[in-house]
């Protein structure tokens, strides 16, 4: 074989520019597709509210939300990233709901109905009236959370519509698979527009049931990512920094509603303590055992911000939110466990348990009774909640108990209530922590 010629300096540098210039094209380009995503994954929520205004139905407005996507993503790379994209892809999503309802329906007809001229759409560099988006996205809100869906849907549809999070996320971050999820989301599309349910804020008598399960659907995501109620992870912070971006929107677009802004306040006061929850095996640990210097102060400032403005706003009694907020302000405003007004806290839950009757505020107000008077009467709530059907597989409830018997000096009843919770709890990290009680016992 003939010997190959080898390259001079010149042709090698020409090879090594030519490598770089085909490697930058390829990093420029990776780099617009990351912008691209980025982008839509802030401003989806906005997009497909605004377009289920025009098209009344979330379903087809996410899939437009979509086409809009994918039209960045092929113009972007190619054009440059727009000065603002975010009515960019508000724009081109519009454009393409009045595309749709030109094809489906008489143009004039659907123009009397929706009450404006779809035909000035604006350009894609004009931004939207921010009112109109953000009146928008409050309807939206209420929608994915409407009573007619089940609890799992409620959430499915808001993590991925107002979220931004895609199927494959959400999965994982509940630990479900992922067909489920996407069936969950799929049904609630479908009942959404079979029930006909109207895109609107309520107003009138159902206004505060319907904001209630709107927090609530809020404050179970964040729930869920606080204390994991099944994996190998005790904390699951992104969906605790979703639910918390959400609620802090919702204070945003509702700043009238005491209690938007006592569940922000709840969460921003429970998130600050996140980096003291866990050890570092992602060991679970308890209040009394954590580290309160990282327990984070700007988080805590914002809870306090926050429920100075639910007070500010309110006009009766504290509702529920505020009441859980203000039992989480008095463990922030303690710098040591031994410093906890637990006497405030035991007041505040009996207040929250006449307010929203519940075993399981019952169960939380004999821990805080149990600092503030002793185990023994704390005992007493405990035994007497036992019997109740919604506690029957709840871990918690022996987990306190075992602890009260421990405390009381009946170890060997403490150790056989921490390894029945230790049974009931489907959270490894969680298992092992009640197991090691369990053996602490010494019994």
């Amino acid at each position: 074989m003939e010997p190959q010629p080898q390259p001079t300096a010149d042709t090698g540098r020409a090879a090594a520019d030519s490598d770089r210039g085909t490697a930058g094209t390829g990093t420029a380009a990776a780099d617009t597709a990351a912008t691209v995503e980025t982008v839509f994954r802030i401003e989806s929520p906005r997009v497909i509210a605004a377009v289920t205004r025009l098209v009344r139905d979330v379903g087809i407005a996410e899939e437009l939300a979509q086409d809009a996507l994918v039209a960045a993503l092929e113009q972007w790379p190619r054009d440059g990233v727009p000065d603002n994209p975010g009515a960019w892809l508000m724009a081109a999503a519009r454009h393409r709901a009045v595309d749709l309802i030109r094809r489906r329906e008489n143009y004039a007809r659907k123009l009397a109905e929706i009450g404006r001229d779809l035909e000035t759409t604006a350009p894609p560099e004009e931004p939207s009236d921010p009112d109109d988006i953000d009146d928008d996205l409050l309807r939206l809100v209420f929608t994915t959370c409407h009573p007619v869906l089940s609890p799992e849907s409620r959430i499915a549809l808001t993590l991925r519509l107002l979220g931004g999070l895609t199927t494959p996320e959400i999965a994982r971050a509940f630990l479900v698979p992922e067909p489920t999820v996407a069936q969950r989301i799929v049904r609630a599309k479908r009942t959404l527009a079979t029930k006909n349910v109207a895109f609107e804020v309520p107003y009138g008598p159902d206004r505060e049931a319907r904001l209630g399960s709107v927090l609530d659907v809020i404050y179970l995501i964040f729930n869920e990512g606080y204390a994991a109620t099944a994996g190998d992870d005790w904390l699951r912070p992104g969906l605790c920094e979703d639910a918390l971006r959400l609620a802090r929107v919702l204070s945003g677009l509702m700043p009238k509603e005491p209690e938007v802004h006592a569940l922000t306040s709840l969460l921003e006061f429970q998130a600050s303590r996140a980096a003291a929850r866990t050890g570092p095996s992602g060991e679970p640990i308890l209040l009394k055992d954590q580290s309160r210097g990282r327990w984070n102060r700007m988080l805590i400032a914002r809870g306090i911000q926050a429920l100075s403005r639910a007070d500010a706003t309110a006009t009766g009694a504290p509702g529920p939110y505020a009441l859980q907020a203000a039992i989480a302000a008095c463990h922030a405003h303690a710098y040591t466990y031994d410093e906890t007004d637990w006497k405030t806290i035991a007041t505040l839950y009996g207040l929250l348990a006449a307010r929203v009757p519940s075993p399981v505020i019952e169960l939380n107000r004999a821990v805080a009774v149990s600092m503030a008077e002793g185990p023994r009467p704390a005992l007493e709530i405990v035994d007497a909640i036992a019997a109740e059907p919604a506690l029957r597989d709840y871990h918690l409830l022996p987990s306190v108990r075992g602890d009260l018997l421990q405390r009381l000096g009946r170890t060997a009843e403490a150790r056989a209530e921490f390894e029945r919770a230790a049974t009931l709890t489907r959270n490894a990290p969680e298992r092992e922590m009640l197991l090691k009680r369990a053996a602490d016992t010494g019994a």
